[in-house]
């Protein structure tokens, strides 16, 4: 399995602001920050959910967005569920997930995901659940579906492969 910029796609699921209130330790807004500029300076496209906006808030401004991004509204906790989503990834053939709540639409997700034959790669430090038990019930149920756990610096130096990259400075800056 090959992993590039032009086959793969990084889904940032319902990282908004009163679901990120709702969490003890706050380190996903970091790791999405990183995410989401590494896929703005290496060219991956990004796609954001958002579950019931009205009444959970946008995605946190924190996170950098490009016009080109995507957000789509949703109401089913399996983002596939939602109209025009999976016609936007079917082409892609690796999926970089992340987001919260782990153990429901990440999980639901990505559940679906390795349903329809994509690689699904979960990055862990990346993703949330209010409780520990639930977040860890969660990752393991979807590894042991197939999907491959990664956390947020593999991510970047897969993208990268070499220090010869033309973005490499950039990108490793991001984790200093």
């Amino acid at each position: 399995m090959t992993i590039t910029e032009k086959n793969s796609v990084i889904l940032f699921i319902d990282i908004q602001e009163k679901l990120v209130q709702m969490l003890k330790k706050d380190k996903i807004t970091k790791k999405t920050y990183i995410l989401s500029e590494m896929a703005n300076l290496l060219d991956i496209e990004k796609i954001f959910t958002e579950q019931y906006p009205k009444g959970l808030g946008s995605t946190i401004a924190s996170i950098s967005k490009k016009e080109t991004d995507i957000v789509f509204e949703k109401t089913a906790f399996n983002a596939l569920e939602t109209e025009g989503l999976y016609e936007k990834i079917k082409e892609k053939e690796n999926i970089f997930i992340c987001g919260i709540e782990t153990h429901i639409c990440v999980y639901q997700t990505t559940k679906a995901l390795l349903e329809k034959g994509f690689n699904v790669f979960v990055i862990k430090d990346a993703c949330a659940s209010r409780e520990t038990d639930e977040f860890k019930a969660g990752i393991k149920l979807m590894e042991k579906l197939g999907a491959t756990i990664m956390t947020t610096e593999i991510v970047l130096f897969e993208f990268l492969k070499t220090s010869k990259h033309p973005q490499f400075k950039q990108v490793q800056a991001l984790i200093k």
